[in-house]
C-alpha cells in the first residue's frame, strides 16, 4: 500500500539533496518520478530543485492554484510510480489533501520534503496539513552551530542579526538563514535586544 511521507527539517539539513537522491533511486529501478517544486520557490530557478551539495532536476512547477489531483489524472495510466515534492510547505492545504487522495485512491506513493516551520517557528500551511494527514513523518536532522539539534530556521539581515518580524516567506539560502538550535535562536535575540 502507499503512503503519504513527509520528510521535514531545518535549512541546510538535505532536503533537496535526499530528494534528488530518491529520485534517482526510483529511476534506477526503472520507475518514473514525477517531481514537482512549489511555483513559490524560484531561488533557484523556476523549474530547478537543486541541492547545496550541486545536485539538480527539473521539476515541475505548481502554482497555488493547480489542482494535483487533476494533473495526476490526466497523466497516463502508470505514467506517475512515484511523487516527490520539494519545498513542499509551500503546498496549500488543498493540495495536500490532493496528494492524500492520489495516496489513497490510485495507490501511488508521494514523498513530500520541506521545512516544518517558518523563521519564527510558525508552522507554514503546507507542513501543517501534512502533519495532520500523513502516514510517515520523519525528521531530517542537522544542528546549531553549538552542536545541537537544530529546530529553527533563524532569519538574518545583512549584518548576522535574527530578524524577528516580517512576511512567512522570504526566499534566501546561506546569506538569509541559517538552522539553530532554539537555546541559541532565543539567546541571540534576547543579546540584540539589550544592545539596543
Amino acid at each position: 500500500m502507499a503512503k503519504l511521507y513527509f520528510k521535514y527539517g531545518a535549512m541546510g539539513s538535505s532536503k533537496s539533496a535526499q530528494a534528488l537522491i530518491t529520485k534517482f533511486n526510483y529511476e534506477e529501478r526503472g520507475m518514473s518520478v514525477w517531481l514537482m517544486k512549489p511555483a513559490v520557490d524560484t531561488r533557484d530557478g523556476d523549474d530547478l530543485v537543486c541541492s547545496r551539495v550541486g545536485l539538480e532536476a527539473k521539476a515541475e512547477v505548481v502554482p497555488a492554484y493547480f489542482d494535483l489531483l487533476k494533473a495526476f489524472l490526466a497523466r497516463k495510466p502508470g505514467e506517475t510510480s512515484v511523487i516527490i515534492i520539494d519545498e513542499a510547505q509551500f503546498l496549500t492545504s488543498e493540495q495536500v489533501d490532493q496528494l492524500r487522495l492520489i495516496v489513497d485512491d490510485y495507490d501511488v506513493p508521494v514523498i513530500c520534503f520541506g521545512l516544518r516551520t517558518d523563521f519564527l517557528t510558525h508552522m507554514f500551511p503546507g507542513s501543517k496539513r501534512l502533519m495532520e494527514v500523513a502516514e510517515s513523518i520523519t525528521e531530517i536532522k542537522t544542528i546549531c552551530a553549538c552542536g545541537a539539534k537544530a529546530i529553527v530556521n533563524a532569519r538574518l539581515d545583512a549584518a548576522g542579526n535574527v530578524i524577528t518580524s516580517g512576511e512567512q516567506v522570504f526566499l534566501g539560502g546561506n546569506e538569509s538563514y541559517v538552522a539553530m538550535c532554539h537555546r541559541c535562536w532565543r539567546n541571540k535575540i534576547k543579546s540584540q535586544q539589550e544592545q539596543e
